[in-house]
């Protein structure tokens, strides 16, 4: 197993933080995912990892980022979860439409999955 498997592997069982400045998520919001090992190689080559998204109400939701396949689409998927203001928001997966690289930190522009 090469040695990229293998960090990703690993980093899939840590959880990352992401921090978004809105107290939910909407196509064209970007979330700002931070510690990981490599941004730059996360960015070039994205792995399933999971995260902590963390609103600006102070909510944190346990999400995870999936990838399906080498080429694939990376989506982000968040549970349901009750915003500070007391809003249920249900399940939803996003469409990761975009990831750059800012610094050590890699921004995820959202948007909505094209219906089945």
């Amino acid at each position: 197993m090469s040695e990229q498997r293998d960090t990703a592997q690993q980093d899939a069982a840590e959880t990352f933080p992401a921090v978004c400045g809105y107290t939910h998520l909407f196509p064209g919001v970007r979330c700002r995912l931070q510690g990981l090992p490599d941004a730059e190689a996360f960015v070039a080559g994205p792995w399933a990892v999971a995260v902590d998204l963390n609103f600006s109400d102070g909510t944190v939701a346990d999400a995870n980022l999936s990838v399906d396949g080498p080429v694939g689409p990376v989506v982000l998927r968040v549970p349901a979860h009750t915003t500070g203001a007391g809003h249920d928001i249900g399940e939803r997966s996003w469409l990761v439409r975009e990831l750059t690289r800012h610094g050590d930190e890699v921004e995820l522009k959202l948007a909505a999955l094209p219906a089945p």
